[in-house]
Order: C-alpha cells, then structure tokens, then sequence
C-alpha cells in the first residue's frame, strides 16, 4: 500500500530531514516502492525509498521556508529595492545622471519547473526586466533552445530546472553522474551555436549539484554548482539582475556578481561578463 501521494510533504530521515520535498511521482515496482521528489525551496529532484521518508508538519514547512526567506533578505537587504541593481539604484539618485534614462537587456527563462518559473517570472518583473518564461523540461531544451533564440533575441538566457548527483556517485567527473546536467550542457552548446559571443549573450545554466564544470565548458557564463550544494529558485534572477543593471562599459569580476547570490561561490561561479544596461541620453521631455 502506497503511503504517501502526490503533492505529500516529506523529508529523507537519512539526510537528518535537512530539506522538504514534495512527492511529484510515485513508483511501483513488484514489492518496492519508491518515490520522486522535488526541493520546495531549492533546485533538486531526488528518489527515496517509502521508509527513508518522514511526514513533514506544515509548522516545519513553514519553519524552513521562513529560514530560507531570511537568507533572501539578507542578501537584498532594502525590501524597498528588492533585487535592483545599485549601480543603476545610486545613478537614478544622482542629481548629475537625472537628465539620463537607459535600457535594460531581455532575458529568455527555459525552466523545467513551472512553479519555480512562476516565482523567478514573478522576480524579473519586480526589478523591471522583460522576461520570456517558457516551461521546457530539461531534456527537451538543447531541442527547443534555438528555436526560442530566434523567436525572443534574448541578451540573457537562462536554462535550469532541478538536477542532483546520482546515489552512490564515484566519479564527479562523469557527466552519467548527474541527472540533468548533460542536458543543460547540451542546450548550452547549442545556444552557442546560434551566438558564439559572451557578450552579445549572456548564459546561466544548472540547478542543484549540476557539474559545472562541464556546463562552463560548454560555453556558458554562469553555471551551478562548483561545491555540488543545493541552489536556492532565485539565484538564477540574482545573477542575471547583476548583469543585466551593471552598465555595458563595465565588466563585471564573477566576485561581484556571487555577492549578489544566495548561495553563494559554492553553489553559482562563472566568468568575467560585460554588464548589459545601456545609458541613454537625454530623455524626451515628453517622457
């Protein structure tokens, strides 16, 4: 008999319940029964066995996510400027820049998650960034990734889902040792194919425990996850708000953008990248 449904929040006793899931697919197989799992809060699909899980109570639910929030507004500090780029923030303050205005770059959002998609989708708007999200499992991305290129011209693309390192993982050099990160690897050649230039377009790609390595080999700017941690749904928009509100005059050292981040040098690293907002002036005084 199947203990737990879809939608069921749960944690793994093995991993001393540090993270809830929510069950998302339920397997049987003869007399086993296993389930798979999705982070709440960070970007990591997983398998267990019905007897490493543990029900979690909505107070830990909510106990966790209240934690979670806290890391987030530790690093945005100001709920006033929520992920607005301070460069941008100190000129639009500055008495010298007020007869300028500029554009923001456009970011492409290919998440294997619709609900993460929701909240990231949800981010950009707040900072003031066009956004096109489109919910393509990761598999499918290298298949759809120049298709939407050619549909959005995008500055920034981002590509991410949920990725983890396999059970009893030997070889972290091996791309069989993770879950999705070949694909990611994958959409981030073909992404390439179509614009070689790392500065015409700016790339984020992985999710938890992706092998960063191999996705910063294949061309993107920004990947996940040098230490194999857990990412957190948002860092994805903290990186890209950095670049995408950092002028274009300006290139921008992979500590200034990790700053920006909730996990940090463990769970993002990357290159050197041009900032991506153009300065214009002067404004129309029709405006």
């Amino acid at each position: 008999m199947v203990r737990y449904k879809i939608g069921d929040i749960v944690s793994r006793k093995s991993y001393n319940n540090d993270i809830i899931f929510k069950v998302i697919d339920v397997k049987e197989e003869e007399d086993k029964i296993s389930y798979i799992l999705k982070g709440t809060n960070f970007r990591i699909i997983a398998d267990s066995p019905e007897d490493d899980l543990e029900q979690s109570s909505e107070e830990e639910f909510i106990k966790q996510n209240e934690s979670v929030d806290k890391r987030v507004m530790d690093i945005v500090k100001d709920k006033d400027n929520l992920f607005r780029g301070e460069e941008v923030r100190n000129k639009k303050k500055s008495k010298k820049n007020i007869r300028r205005f500029g554009m923001a770059p456009t970011v492409l959002h290919l998440d294997g998650d619709e609900e993460y998609l929701e909240i990231c989708l949800k981010a950009y708007k707040s900072i003031g960034l066009r956004a096109f999200g489109k919910v393509v499992p990761e598999i499918e991305q290298s298949r759809l990734v120049q298709e939407y290129l050619n549909r959005y011209k995008p500055d920034i693309l981002v590509l991410t889902g949920h990725d983890s390192v396999v059970k009893d993982c030997n070889n972290f050099k091996s791309l069989d040792s993770y879950r999705n990160s070949k694909y990611f690897a994958e959409a981030v050649r073909k992404a390439r194919q179509f614009e070689s230039s790392y500065d015409e377009l700016v790339i984020f790609a992985g999710a938890c425990q992706s092998y960063y390595e191999e996705i910063i080999k294949a061309g993107a700017n920004y990947a996940t996850s040098p230490y194999r941690i857990l990412v957190h749904a948002l860092d994805p928009v903290l990186v890209c708000e950095k670049i995408a509100f950092t002028s274009i005059t300006k290139f921008l050292s992979p500590k200034e953008v990790l700053q920006n981040t909730i996990t940090g040098e463990k769970g993002v690293g990357g290159l050197e990248t041009r900032g991506q907002y153009r300065e214009g002036s002067p404004p129309s005084p029709y405006n």
